[in-house]
């Protein structure tokens, strides 16, 4: 069956952010080798760590753009890989949603690393959403499509609660709009940012419109695999697209993978310390 192709060039995986649980999006992204959130995992927790410490100690509230089923949650929750999420997604096959749900229930009690944090969830996926929450790995979500209408007062209330916010793959679906949105939810201060971006999109727009709000953006140095591709037609489409940018694909996208960096916007005042 052809992989349909969004119109940034990915392969779409639409379909599967609509079921109601997470099992069939695991084992399509297990089969592409997707591993991005737990190559981002360790740098997320230095984002925590260091908020952490500049906070006096306050824990973060940590908000996921594009977050699906709460994978990155549950990644440091958990604290476990995303090849064990997997694994456990298929051995449930014949559990029906409510007891997929209480066993991850079951599994956060106790092993939370992250107990005292609360983690958020935005995604324009309601059922995967839904489940993210019910399970227990998402305190709150917001379901909106920034790109398209302000949030509502209810959802700019969820949003400007957030102390830092996290993508390991909504950059190139969202731009700028979306995350100056974000950015301002609250008057006052300003949320630390950590975007996974894919090198067939040019963050500096985003970077400009963060500046303009009173940020400073680094690129960390290293590029990280996202998964492979979906389809011949996903390859061809992406080797342009960085052709097009004048980027060298050469052991990179040639050999079959995405590749992402890590863009850090920080604010340089309005800050939690400002709050």
């Amino acid at each position: 069956m052809p992989v349909p192709l969004h119109t940034t060039g990915k392969a779409s995986f639409d379909h599967i952010y609509d079921r109601d649980d997470p099992r069939e999006y695991y084992a399509r992204m297990s089969e592409l080798n997707y591993r991005i959130p737990e190559l981002a995992k360790p740098f997320f927790e230095q984002q925590i760590r260091e908020y952490r410490a500049s906070a006096r100690g306050r824990a973060p509230t940590v908000l996921d753009i594009g977050c699906s089923y709460g994978v990155n949650a549950a990644l440091l929750r958990l604290g476990a890989s995303i090849d064990q999420l997997a694994e456990h997604y298929r051995g449930a096959s014949e559990s029906d949603r409510d007891s997929l749900i209480a066993e991850d229930r079951a599994r956060l009690v106790g092993a939370d690393g992250y107990a005292d944090l609360r983690f958020l969830g935005m995604d324009a996926a309601l059922p995967a959403l839904a489940y993210a929450r019910e399970a227990g790995f998402l305190h709150d979500t917001v379901h909106a499509d920034l790109e398209a209408a302000e949030p509502t007062d209810e959802q700019r209330e969820v949003l400007a609660s957030a102390d830092i916010v996290v993508s390991t793959g909504c950059i190139g679906y969202v731009t700028e709009k979306t995350l100056a949105r974000i950015a301002t939810a609250h008057p006052h201060r300003r949320p630390w940012m950590a975007h996974f971006v894919l090198r067939m999109f040019d963050f500096a727009p985003i970077a400009e419109e963060l500046a303009a709000l009173g940020y400073r953006t680094e690129q960390v140095p290293g590029l990280f695999e996202q998964r492979r591709f979906a389809s011949a037609d996903e390859r061809d489409q992406v080797l342009d697209t960085l052709a097009d940018r004048g980027i060298d694909t050469a052991g990179r996208e040639s050999e079959g993978w995405l590749y992402a960096g890590l863009h850090i916007s920080r604010p340089l005042v309005g800050s939690h310390e400002d709050a």
